[in-house]
């Protein structure tokens, strides 16, 4: 999930904030608050839900139920999303794990990990967040996965590669009120070892790109197109077996976009883009790129990790 600019509501978060705090009659609460321990801040946060929980009637939670962006169902039909979602899963190849994952990750699973302002998820009063791609949830099981590697072999090379299909919430304001703040993505992970000459790095761009091309072919897509965005130098010879491996097929155009702003600081070396043709219409389908995250996460600079993402409802047709 790269990090959008920040809406004009968000913008106004010092001044109310400022507000809130001139109204408890001490600025440093906040301060006093994020000191507490997680545990006392918990319960806290637990007894004043309770409190206004109390205080509210059904009249109150049946009228937040047609308001609430965050509560109110999508105006997709489910038949259509399942649609999708079972031609997705029809073409995943054996070598990639399906993972559940549970709709909640640990607090700072989204900032800490990668540049997503923490106001853009949605946090819980027990020390989680609400999902809000699955690929950070997937890199963490990888991370861990790999990390039980390493303990039977310290140079273990061997790849771990999950996906998943989730519906994530983000926090942020689009703009637009017909624009959900949940949906339905498909991610995918590949996490293994530097093994020298980027060969993870070719080899697994490759495949994630093959896969993505196929997974939106299958789902009803045309003509897609893979915009390549090289961070560094370095990856030249990358993008060029990416451009090599899939110039024999016709239904795949691969294209350079040295120009593409977003993305940059949550991804390094090499990031792309993937559009397609959806009923007569051309849109964005997908994203993706190799991170630091399984670097951070096992404090190892020879961990790798590609990423990548599909809008599931971007596949959704007339």
């Amino acid at each position: 999930m790269t990090d959008a600019t920040p809406s004009s509501r968000e913008n106004n978060d010092d001044t109310a904030l400022g507000r809130i705090l001139r109204q408890a009659g001490d600025a440093a609460v906040l301060d006093t608050l994020a000191r507490l321990s997680g545990a006392d801040l918990t319960t806290l946060l637990l007894e004043t839900m309770r409190v206004r929980a109390r205080a509210l009637t059904p009249a109150d939670v049946f009228r937040r139920h047609h308001s609430d962006r965050f509560a109110s169902p999508s105006a997709l039909p489910f038949a259509r999303l399942r649609q999708v979602e079972d031609a997705l899963l029809s073409a995943m190849p054996a070598e990639f794990e399906m993972v559940t994952l549970s709709p909640v990750v640990p607090l700072g699973t989204h900032s800490v990990l990668a540049t997503v302002d923490q106001n853009k998820v949605v946090s819980t009063i027990r020390g989680s967040e609400v999902a809000a791609d699955p690929t950070n949830a997937l890199a963490l099981e990888a991370a861990l996965r790999r990390q039980r590697l390493s303990q039977g072999d310290p140079r273990s090379a061997d790849c771990v590669r999950l996906g998943a299909i989730q519906r994530v919430v983000r926090a942020q304001w689009f703009g637009q009120a017909s624009m959900s703040p949940h949906f339905t993505l498909m991610g995918l992970v590949s996490a293994g070892r530097d093994t020298g000459n980027l060969a993870f790095e070719r080899q697994h761009a490759i495949e994630h790109l093959s896969l993505t091309a196929d997974l939106v072919g299958t789902a009803g897509g045309q003509g897609t197109e893979i915009r390549l965005t090289m961070l560094e130098e370095r990856f030249a010879p990358v993008v060029e077996e990416i451009e090599k491996a899939l110039s024999g097929r016709s239904d795949v155009l691969v294209v350079k976009d040295p120009d593409r702003e977003s993305g940059r600081g949550y991804y390094t070396g090499l990031c792309f883009k993937v559009y397609a043709t959806v009923a007569h219409e051309w849109r964005e389908i997908g994203d993706g790129g190799f991170v630091g995250w399984t670097q951070k996460l096992l404090g190892n600079r020879k961990e790798r990790l590609l990423i990548s993402g599909i809008g599931v409802e971007r596949l959704i047709g007339e």
